[in-house]
């Protein structure tokens, strides 16, 4: 089997759920933070991401992160592009954890236009795709968000997600398709029935050769996404935070049968830099078994 097909295997078929390590510029401050590092501790952008990956490398280093859990992992792209104990970190996930590698390839979002945000521009996919497969990753994800009921941009945000999605499946790496629902949407369950219409219209014109992703918010409504999850066009769906507590989030995620966690803030919620290495695989194992129940 090549490399492809044994990680798409381990996607499709193991139990377990996928982590979102993949905070940028602009949350890593806020991370950090509530990681317990304040922005006076570091004077440079260079030295916030130094410590950020301190933080994901001590993250994916504990004995409490293993593929008994955890399926893969979503990088930022200058982790993929760092060391972890002297391997890439991509590298090290797959060949010392066994979890499958995914990169983060959007560049943000644009200014809000029909109460949705679409993708900034990706001039640089191709390159990002290059060398994400050069670093052994097997798929991708990018994110737009949802904040209003309005059907042209839902439709404008879904044919974006798509039409990039494809571009991702011809250069060969799996794309994690991720239109989120602001939870604080007034709107929030109109806007999940105009996204699950979309999303479906849009995997109808996939061919038979190709599967997508899907990263959601958790719905209002139990199992809503079902028939999304029983799309043969579908590999996973999979389920974000969304900004809800981890005991919320996990409540929620483990009343929709089929869909497993990729979470972010709610798996690093309660870590914290001054932790021992004892506490702090004590308090990741703790949230990595909650949201591994949940899932499963």
């Amino acid at each position: 089997m090549s490399l492809y097909e044994d990680q798409l295997s381990q996607v499709k078929s193991s139990k377990g759920f996928i982590a979102a390590l993949d905070q940028s510029g602009g949350s890593t401050p806020k991370a950090l933070k509530l990681y317990g590092v304040e922005e006076s501790a570091y004077s440079s952008e260079s030295e916030m991401f130094d410590l950020v990956h301190a933080m994901r490398a001590r993250i994916i280093q504990s004995p409490a992160f293993t593929s008994k859990r955890i399926l893969g992992v979503i990088l930022f792209e200058m982790t993929m592009d760092r060391q972890i104990d002297g391997m890439g970190s991509a590298e090290f996930l797959w060949q010392k954890k066994g979890i499958v590698p995914f990169l983060k390839v959007d560049n943000g979002l644009a200014d809000e236009v029909d109460g949705t945000q679409v993708m900034k521009p990706i001039p640089q996919l191709g390159a990002r795709i290059s060398s994400a497969r050069s670093h052994g990753v097997f798929g991708t994800k990018m994110r737009s968000v949802i904040k209003l009921a309005n059907p042209k941009g839902i439709a404008a945000v879904v044919s974006q997600q798509f039409e990039l999605g494809k571009s991702i499946l011809d250069g060969g790496l799996m794309p994690i398709i991720e239109p989120e629902v602001d939870i604080k949407s007034p709107e929030k369950e109109r806007c999940e029935e105009l996204l699950r219409a979309e999303i479906i219209k849009e995997l109808d014109k996939l061919t038979a050769d190709q599967q997508v992703m899907l990263k959601l918010t958790l719905p209002s409504q139990s199992n809503f996404y079902r028939p999304l999850v029983e799309h043969p066009r579908v590999l996973r769906v999979v389920a974000l935070s969304g900004g809800y507590s981890r005991e919320d989030a996990n409540a929620m995620l483990a009343k929709n049968d089929g869909v497993i966690a990729s979470f972010s803030r709610a798996l690093t919620e309660g870590l914290s830099a001054q932790q021992s290495a004892a506490e702090f695989d004590g308090v990741l194992d703790q949230a990595i078994e909650s949201i591994y129940q949940a899932s499963i």
